[in-house]
């Protein structure tokens, strides 16, 4: 209970000095929103910079927590873009402000997809329309996740765009290039290009690659990966 105090303390102050309404706490997670109750022209802005600021903070965290004997600590962040349903929800006698709908529920779905590309923060293409000058991003897929048939491309939020490193921007190059071929069916040469970038996300393209290699996906298939589970 100290730690996870501690840790939902320190994530919640800085949403907050990011603008943004922390809707719950779900057990160790943390729902916030920005662009209600008043209007927030870079709400999106907003959301990366505090969950880029969180990973940061988690980071030391982690670091004290590890000397005072504590089991390491890690989170993933699903943040997306779009129009939703705020008020006060529930019964007469109780009810919470809150956000719902689709845009509230592809989130949801962003942050449950962070352990399979291993990526701390995973933003929709809508988020990344309105922050790509702002931000370095990766695309990382294009995914039907769990409840939803229509694709989108998901993005992993990296930094800054004054924060980028020369060794980042070259892996993130290779990584899109070699999305770009395996979407376009050229899986030896997509391998080649993963290889560089020889991260988690990379590692699982390269075992796509080689699965269609071996049994080709059909004439059809548009590349698009469709998520089983939330």
């Amino acid at each position: 209970m100290h730690v996870l105090n501690e840790y939902l303390t320190a994530m919640t102050d800085i949403i907050m000095k990011h603008q943004g309404v922390v809707d719950k706490y779900i057990g160790d997670a943390i729902m916030a929103f920005w662009g209600a109750p008043l209007s927030q022209p870079d709400h999106a802005k907003l959301a990366c910079s505090t969950s880029l600021d969180m990973i940061k903070e988690l980071a030391v965290l982690r670091e004290r927590w590890k000397k005072e004997g504590f089991p390491e600590i890690r989170i993933g962040i699903g943040l997306n873009t779009g129009n939703a349903v705020i008020g006060n929800m529930g019964s007469y006698e109780r009810f919470d402000n809150t956000a719902m709908g689709d845009t509230i529920n592809l989130g949801s779905r962003l942050e449950g997809l962070t352990k399979q590309y291993g990526a701390e923060i995973i933003i929709s293409e809508f988020t990344q329309k309105e922050i790509k000058n702002s931000f370095v991003t990766r695309k990382l897929d294009l995914v039907a996740v769990k409840g939803k048939k229509k694709p989108i491309f998901i993005y992993e939020l990296v930094c800054r765009k004054e924060e980028i490193t020369k060794k980042q921007k070259e892996k993130i190059e290779s990584y899109e290039k070699g999305l770009e071929l395996y979407l376009k069916r050229k899986f030896t040469e997509a391998i080649k290009e993963f290889k560089k970038t020889d991260d988690f996300a990379a590692k699982e393209f390269i075992e796509r690659c080689k699965e269609f290699k071996n049994s080709p996906p059909p004439k059809d298939w548009t590349g698009v990966w469709v998520m089983k589970k939330k």
